[in-house]
Parts: C-alpha cells; sequence; structure tokens
C-alpha cells in the first residue's frame, strides 16, 4: 500500500467543471451507465465534493492510489487509516465504511439464502463475503434445521486482530431461540495462517460437548481467512 505523500505531489488541479463532459463521473454515468466509470469515478459519484485545489474525481483518484487500486485492501483499512489521505474527513470516511458495508450486507444476503449445508466449500461460500476479508477476528455460528438449511447467521464475538472472546452461552441461548438442530462454529484468522491454534481446539470442544448436552448436532468448525479454510470435519476431528 503507497504512503499518500509519495503520490500527493503530483495532483492536478482541475476542477470538475473544467473538464469535458464525457471526462465527468456524472455526465458519463448518465450518458454511458455506471459500468463504463472507473473505481475513483464511481467513488467521485458518492462522495461528490473534493477540496479547494483538489476535485473530487482528483481526490477519490489518490484514495484508489493509497489502497493500491484494489478494493480487497480498502475494505481492510481501518477508519482512521481514510483520513489519511487528503480531503477526506470524518464524513467521508463515514461514508465509505457505509459502502463497504453494504456490499458486505449484498454478500451475506446472496449467500445466505435458505442455503442447505451439504459440506465444507457451503460453509465457506455462506461465511466467507461475511468474515473472510476483515482485519480483526470474529466468531459466527451457523443454526441450521434437521434438513441442514441455514436459519440464521449470527455473530458471537468481534475482537481484535489476533483473538477473539469465545461465548459459548450466547451460541447455545441462540441456538434454542432459533429452535436450531444443527450448529455450525466459523471465526477468521485475519492473518491469513489456515492452522488452528490451540485455544481453538479446546474451543471447538467445548462446544462440542455443549451441543451434545442441548441434543444439538455440531456439523463443523471452520477457520476462515480471504484465500481459504480449515474444516475440522473435513480433517476428522469433529
Amino acid at each position: 500500500m503507497k504512503d499518500y505523500k509519495e503520490f500527493e505531489k503530483d495532483v492536478k488541479t482541475l476542477t470538475v467543471k473544467e473538464m469535458s463532459p464525457d471526462e465527468q463521473p456524472r455526465e458519463r454515468a448518465l450518458r454511458y451507465g455506471c459500468g463504463s466509470l472507473s473505481l475513483a469515478e464511481l467513488w467521485a459519484l458518492i462522495l461528490r465534493t473534493g477540496i479547494p485545489g483538489t476535485p473530487i474525481t482528483q481526490l477519490c483518484r489518490n484514495l484508489m492510489n493509497f489502497c493500491g487500486g484494489s478494493l480487497y485492501q480498502l475494505e481492510r483499512m481501518e477508519y482512521e487509516r481514510f483520513k489519511e489521505v487528503g480531503g477526506i474527513g470524518t464524513t467521508k470516511a463515514l461514508q465509505i465504511e457505509a459502502v463497504m458495508e453494504l456490499i458486505r450486507r449484498y454478500n451475506k444476503e446472496q449467500a445466505c439464502k435458505r442455503t442447505r449445508i451439504r459440506q465444507s466449500t457451503d460453509i465457506f461460500n455462506v461465511m466467507h463475503p461475511v468474515i473472510g476479508n476483515l482485519s480483526h477476528e470474529e466468531v459466527w455460528a451457523l443454526y441450521l434445521s434437521r434438513n441442514n438449511e441455514v436459519i440464521s447467521q449470527d455473530r458471537i464475538t468481534s475482537g481484535s486482530s489476533v483473538a477473539s472472546i469465545f461465548d459459548i452461552k450466547k451460541i447455545m441461548r441462540q441456538a434454542l431461540l432459533h429452535k436450531a438442530e444443527c450448529v455450525v462454529m466459523c471465526h477468521n484468522h485475519p492473518s491469513g495462517n489456515l492452522n488452528p491454534s490451540a485455544q481453538d481446539d479446546q474451543i471447538t470442544q467445548k462446544l462440542k460437548e455443549a451441543c451434545r448436552t442441548m441434543d444439538l448436532r455440531m456439523l463443523d468448525h471452520l477457520v476462515i481467512t480471504a484465500s481459504g479454510f480449515y474444516s475440522y470435519n473435513d480433517n476428522g476431528r469433529m
């Protein structure tokens, strides 16, 4: 990821009004559709206003340069990092966060439409859009019907970049509220390391025992990263 000062020197001070109609994002979107716009131009439509000397189109190019031109990297950036780009204050940083959250919720909605869990890849496909690219660790539970259809997916805890607190009581309480028959646990490793830790092993065993006590089936526990997953069930550890 680039340092903002590396490219700040090259900023042109051309205003949006001085651009030809085909170079103005709003006019181009109206004429050719949003699909004709670059990522920076799409952000310009959303953020709308620049700062003196830097039109919004340039500001958004600076934003995308700052994250290496990647929405993947942009999603992993914390709120305060956005404000390191000149011209992005509290309001614009919140707007960016809101858009990224809409993307996550859209992906979650599409992935979990009464999905039936038949194998570990089904779990991964449901949860990867939700936690795969987070910069901090979260623990989630999937609650399934007797036919292994997803009834609900709930975030149990949210932690730091290296750990999160495990709340077994909350998982059991939610399972009863959803009238679930099966439980799947998932959590992410922001580091990208797919190997479960000793603590992950202990948590898996505790949840498995709690499910047995409540006459629930624990199908699996997935460790998820941006690029893949580890399944306790696939590795014969359930």
